[in-house]
């Protein structure tokens, strides 16, 4: 039995409180008028906005009284606009760290279903690896399930449709209110998690079953509902980042986000399997989990970074060749004013796992692995921070304490929930039929 260490509890513990604390400071410090915007701004050396202004002055020259009158207008909607992109700030840094780490344990549980129905022989040793990392499902899911009712009450202002007065001007979101409506998008929302952690509890139980069992109906009956939950959870991640990612942005589509966004969510969740795996490992459990295991999950975390790569290509290629101005500004936006942020994830995501994974022999190198696997999900990580923060603050973009405490928070309270799951039930199941397979699995 696995026993989480005092050193593994309090430093998460302190990293969840010094964020939280940062988180807090970002809320408490949002400014409240135009001119504590500006004074943001201006503290952090930020040039945005300067060329609305020289837009006025040219304006006011040439135009005369007419002019002058249509320039302080244009001020205003632009001071306002400023306003509720800083105010945006610390809900899109506490929305993009929620998501990641909800979406990390999303990934674990879908694989963890394909190894369920594909009746795997190599993986047994790590489904309880994989079932402690699910855990974080229901108390992560919750808090994204709570931002997103906190969106519909208008306590921010992350989702652009949600605003009714923005609604009536636009006949592009009056075509969409049949789909992009609050009640229908929380009960999608609803439908989502209830399903994801139904299917988590359930599969959970009869593998728990199974150990103390004498047939093995509690694993054929698990085969079955893994099959099926695979069904739902394709159609609902791709509903899910078409709600929760892309209608930040409601006037861009892309048919191949859903996909897109199951690349990154599969690889960062292999990725934290296989770097929870080695840090047991280091601790003298899982003493069956050999190198070979390590080197199969490493050989995913390759797959599906390439795969990734794909599908990001695919997407951006075929947008930005066909320049059509409601695709292409999607990229314009992130090019312009995130280029560092825009062209380091790619970077991240395809040239280092590319070039540290490809080798055979580095698979089976743990450090190698672990380093590989930070990089990889800091860059998933910035695609999450690059998917939001350009429709909901602009470029009034910077890391302050928000992103920096959110991240610390989430990550100290997904380290807990983790290991905390970990340490209720033996590591190693019993009864699974191919546990003996897995035990000699040698790649």
């Amino acid at each position: 039995m696995y026993t989480i260490s005092n050193r593994l509890k309090i430093g998460a513990i302190v990293l969840m409180v010094v964020g939280a604390l940062a988180m807090a400071y970002g809320f408490v410090t949002m400014p409240s008028t135009v001119e504590e915007a500006k004074e943001m701004v201006a503290a952090h050396g930020d040039g945005h906005g300067g060329s609305h202004g020289a837009e006025a002055t040219h304006a006011d020259e040439g135009h005369g009284v007419a002019a002058e009158s249509h320039g302080e207008v244009h001020d205003s909607s632009h001071d306002e606009h400023l306003l509720q992109q800083l105010r945006n700030k610390p809900w899109a840094a506490l929305y993009v760290a929620a998501f990641f780490f909800m979406m990390i344990s999303l990934g674990v549980l879908a694989f963890y279903a394909i190894q369920r129905a594909a009746q795997a022989g190599w993986s047994p040793l790590l489904f309880r690896v994989m079932e402690g990392i699910t855990a974080y499902l229901v108390p992560g899911g919750i808090i994204v399930f709570v931002i997103l009712v906190l969106s519909v009450m208008h306590m921010n202002h992350l989702f652009v449709w949600m605003d009714a007065d923005v609604v009536a001007h636009d006949h592009l979101l009056q075509g969409k209110s049949g789909y992009l409506n609050p009640v229908f998008f929380l009960i999608r929302a609803a439908i989502f998690l209830g399903g994801w952690i139904l299917y988590r509890e359930y599969s959970r139980k009869l593998s728990l079953k199974q150990d103390e069992a004498d047939d093995n109906s509690n694993f054929k009956l698990n085969f079955r509902i893994s099959a099926a939950f695979l069904v739902f959870y394709l159609v609902s991640e791709s509903i899910m980042s078409w709600d929760w990612l892309m209608s930040v942005e409601p006037h861009w589509f892309s048919t191949l986000f859903g996909w897109y966004t199951f690349a990154g969510m599969i690889v960062s969740g292999v990725t934290v399997i296989a770097m929870v795996t080695i840090y047991l490992k280091s601790k003298g459990h899982l003493p069956d989990v050999n190198d070979s295991h390590i080197h199969d999950l490493a050989k995913f975390m390759f797959g599906f970074s390439i795969f990734w790569t794909y599908l990001w290509f695919s997407q951006f290629m075929l947008i930005w060749y066909s320049n059509i101005p409601e695709e292409v500004t999607y990229f314009v936006a992130r090019i312009e004013d995130y280029k560092l942020p825009f062209f380091g994830m790619v970077a991240m995501n395809f040239v280092f796992p590319f070039l540290i994974l490809m080798n055979s022999d580095f698979k089976r190198v743990n450090w190698f692995v672990i380093m590989a696997g930070i990089i990889i999900l800091v860059g998933h990580y910035i695609d999450i921070f690059n998917m939001i923060m350009p429709s909901t603050v602009g470029d009034q973009w910077y890391i302050g304490t928000t992103e920096i405490g959110a991240i610390m928070f989430f990550a100290g309270f997904f380290i807990f929930w983790v290991f905390r799951a970990l340490s209720t039930v033996p590591l190693q199941p019993k009864r699974n039929p191919f546990i003996e397979e897995s035990k000699h699995f040698h790649y």
